[in-house]
């Protein structure tokens, strides 16, 4: 994986950070190279208080910010957080200096987990400690894109019965009321930087979990990105015909009926295209910004939409007992459910999910 500096890694504040990582980074087989425009991961660093977004020229590039925190540092959400929305972010990387030899770096996710590296190691376990949170975005591909195709059969303009317990089910999930804790965007950006957010990452409003129903052995229906779940209604706009992934182009194969503007499916399509192609009996597959105690849960808190992401899950449903009845974990981030249906999975999580997902 080739990566680049942005920003200023030569700052005094930053140089000694900037050659540590260049060295574990090399010491993991991930190249440097100076043109920003080729790299798939930018660390792009910029002084206190004064965040510099790194605008990318595509969406699957990474971003991982580098800047300096206040000392004390008590209240990693509000006191970080600003900071990773303001530079259009996938991660933040914050140094506190206090009474270690090196800062502290405390890691700012977007999915509000909150991790540190204490500057009292030595240098050696120091960065290989940083790498360790900065691989799931050094080695994650992610697969954003969707290739659209107005071939969606008439019968299915309308939706069908499928369709109707997506409708239903997204009326459960709204109860539910499992929201992310949202940013501010509009509060915390300029116009210009929302538009660049929203265009990156497909964010069209408020958008909570997702859920997909198999059709038919290869493909699947499944909400789209940043629509209202309480109320999918639409078909091409509100919910979406996945037919495949193209490993080539790496993008999800979608159908919507001919005259609809289609908007872009949810961006776990990915995770549930792998679990519904090796499980024929999974029927359907619901993911919660919630949690149960006791699930198996992926190791590494992966980007949402990567391909990493989608094996670490998928890997998880294998090993269980049923994999058509499976609670999986996603780190510092919610839970994703296999059932036969929609409606057997809501019948056997009623009362089970709590609110609040662990951060560690």
């Amino acid at each position: 994986m080739q990566y680049s500096f942005a920003g200023a890694s030569d700052h005094e504040a930053f140089r000694w950070f900037a050659e540590g990582l260049r060295e574990v980074m090399a010491d993991n087989g991930h190249e440097y190279i100076e043109d920003v425009e080729r790299a798939k991961l930018v660390v792009n660093f910029f002084p206190k208080d004064e965040p510099r977004p790194f605008r990318r020229s595509g969406q699957a590039v990474f971003v991982c910010s580098v800047s300096e925190f206040p000392n004390p540092f008590v209240k990693p959400i509000p006191q970080g957080y600003p900071t990773l929305v303001r530079s259009l972010a996938n991660l933040v990387v914050g140094l506190v200096n206090g009474d270690g030899t090196d800062p502290d770096a405390h890691f700012i996710t977007p999915e509000q987990g909150h991790y540190v590296v204490s500057g009292n190691h030595d240098r050696m376990r120091y960065f290989a400690d940083v790498y360790r949170r900065i691989h799931p975005l050094a080695s994650s591909t992610l697969v954003i894109d969707n290739h659209f195709h107005d071939d969606l059969p008439e019968a299915l303009w309308q939706g069908d019965d499928i369709t109707e317990s997506l409708y239903r089910a997204g009326k459960k999930l709204d109860d539910l009321d499992l929201l992310p804790a949202p940013f501010p965007m509009h509060e915390l950006l300029p116009a210009r930087d929302v538009r660049q957010l929203k265009r990156l990452f497909g964010i069209g409003g408020l958008s909570y979990g997702n859920l997909s129903a198999r059709y038919n052995e290869e493909w699947f229906w499944m909400s789209a990105s940043g629509v209202d779940k309480s109320n999918l209604r639409v078909i091409g706009r509100d919910i979406l015909m996945v037919k495949d992934y193209d490993a080539e182009e790496n993008a999800m194969v979608v159908a919507h009926p001919p005259g609809v503007e289609p908007r872009r499916v949810s961006v776990d399509a990915i995770e549930h295209w792998m679990i519904y192609r090796e499980h024929p009996e999974v029927g359907a597959i619901l993911h919660v910004h919630g949690w149960i105690d006791g699930v198996p849960s992926t190791e590494f808190n992966y980007p949402c939409g990567t391909r990493e992401l989608g094996q670490a899950v998928a890997d998880i449903v294998r090993e269980a007992d049923d994999p058509a009845r499976c609670v999986v974990g996603l780190k510092n981030h919610g839970l994703t459910i296999t059932g036969t249906s929609l409606d057997q999975i809501f019948e056997r999580i009623e009362g089970k999910v709590l609110p609040t997902v662990p951060m560690d």
